[in-house]
């Protein structure tokens, strides 16, 4: 099968439309694919941390992970810090890539322009380690969005460099857009897609709101100051947007499910509910997870010797193809 990375910081609280329009898709494609998922927490020192704080996201993050549906026997999870062999990775990326280069990131340019005086070095090579992150793991697909494509095409040039200078080592990857699924959007902003650095709370479903926040949340969905039930995004987006999300929790079409409501009121309880029931046992099995740190942590220790045993043939095919001298 082909394999397939995808990587996710643990940064924010993972929301409705993360699991939605991402993560289910990512328990779908572990059938089909070699799939690899990586928690890059190691890039979330790029900014400032408050100390323990990276690591507590991360466990919640597996957590999630593990509870969304992704099968340790089948996908390969793993801590990016778990395994030396990404920074070790990563600073034969830095020598292979330029300075001009690193400059030239979209993101390096927008992110330092955002935190003022201090620039973190690490902002800088960021996109060397996430070339190690990909390389180590011989991915031959890596779904991003436009954001993240340039990281993906500077990996490949860093790939190839590399196998000009010192032989065939590593698989060249490619971007490949990920697997569509729902789109959901703002409950109070429809017309923009539910965000972590939303400016308010209230549009954002989190994963483990509870049900009476969520319904609470639901029910003060913009909608329009009209009264028909319909799915038409573009004069609708408040009422669309409900309906594709009541669509994606109970596998119906938008479409059929308008042609059940006369009001917005029992639209809105309605979705509200079926978001409760689709997120029940998920919360459920994260809060297990969360109250069994020996079971996470096991888990956890099973995805690294997974990626493991992929990451470390490949760093000694490159310390190899370099010539370093082994250890006695």
């Amino acid at each position: 099968m082909t394999r397939v990375l995808s990587c996710i910081q643990p940064t924010g609280e993972v929301h409705l439309g993360n699991y939605l329009g991402a993560l289910r898709s990512w328990v779908i494609g572990q059938h089909t694919c070699d799939a690899f998922h990586g928690i890059v927490d190691l890039h979330a020192l790029t900014v400032p941390q408050e100390p323990g704080i990276v690591g507590q996201q991360t466990l919640e993050l597996a957590a999630t992970l593990y509870a969304v549906g992704l099968d340790p026997d089948i996908a390969t999870v793993f801590v990016q810090s778990h395994l030396p062999e990404h920074s070790q990775l990563c600073w034969i990326m830095e020598c292979t890539v330029s300075v001009g280069e690193l400059q030239r990131m979209v993101q390096y340019k927008e992110k330092s322009a955002k935190q003022g005086g201090f620039v973190s070095a690490g902002l800088l090579t960021y996109p060397a380690l996430q070339a190690a992150d990909i390389l180590l793991y011989d991915a031959e697909e890596v779904p991003v969005g436009e954001d993240q494509r340039q990281h993906v095409e500077i990996t490949r040039d860093i790939a190839i460099r590399f196998n000009h200078h010192f032989g065939d080592t590593f698989v060249v990857p490619k971007a490949v857009l990920p697997r569509a699924g729902a789109r959901v959007m703002d409950l109070q902003e429809p017309t923009s897609k539910m965000s972590k650095s939303a400016t308010t709370e209230s549009g954002v479903i989190n994963l483990y709101d509870d049900p009476a926040t969520i319904l609470k949340k639901f029910k003060r969905a913009v909608t329009d100051s009209e009264v028909e039930v319909r799915f038409d995004r573009a004069e609708k987006p408040g009422v669309s947007n409900l309906l594709e999300i009541q669509a994606a929790a109970t596998g119906r079409s938008p479409e059929e499910i308008a042609v059940g409501y006369s009001q917005y009121g029992p639209l809105k309880t309605d979705t509200g509910e079926a978001v409760v029931e689709l997120l029940r046992p998920i919360q459920t099995r994260y809060h297990e997870l969360l109250a069994d740190r020996a079971e996470l942590a096991a888990l956890l220790a099973k995805g690294a010797d997974k990626a493991r045993a992929v990451a470390s043939k490949t760093l000694a095919r490159a310390y190899d193809a370099i010539g370093l001298l082994p250890a006695g």
